[in-house]
């Protein structure tokens, strides 16, 4: 199997107030939300780098289509990781989110590994981590 990851979905609990945050708090490009024909369908995607896609659906509708129970929130579950170009834009996205209603976790400061580096929470808890690693330069 070749690694090919195209599209992260993550559950939300609202899917306007997810819409509103990431497309007007960060400014994530999107079509907005579609599927809302269907019982259980309604998704906004973001666009991404190299084809990526970030979706938003509701938990219910997640657990629903996957046929399991839907569970509490867990934001150590996973994290998402922005890295960005340097310690400034760190602070900058770190301030943007904190703007459009995310809650702070940890400020961006030096990590032991040599990089800078914050925590955020999105409105339904998801834990981003926005990061400067020189080693992982994203490209220009």
């Amino acid at each position: 199997m070749k690694p090919h990851i195209s599209v992260l979905t993550i559950g939300v609990d609202d899917l306007e107030t997810a819409l509103r945050f990431y497309r007007d708090g960060l400014g994530l490009p999107t079509g907005g939300i579609i599927g809302r024909e269907f019982e259980h369908g309604a998704v906004a995607f973001f666009d991404l780098q190299g084809g990526l896609k970030l979706a938003i659906f509701s938990r219910a509708n997640i657990a629903h289509d996957a046929g399991i129970m839907q569970s509490a929130r867990s934001p150590t579950e996973f994290t998402l990781g922005h890295n960005v170009g340097s310690k400034a834009e760190v602070d900058a996205v770190m301030q943007r989110a904190i703007a459009a209603g995310a809650r702070l976790v940890k400020p961006a400061q030096k990590t032991f590994w040599g990089g800078y580096a914050g925590y955020f929470q999105d409105p339904d808890d998801h834990l981003w981590e926005i990061v400067f690693n020189p080693a992982f330069l994203p490209a220009a």
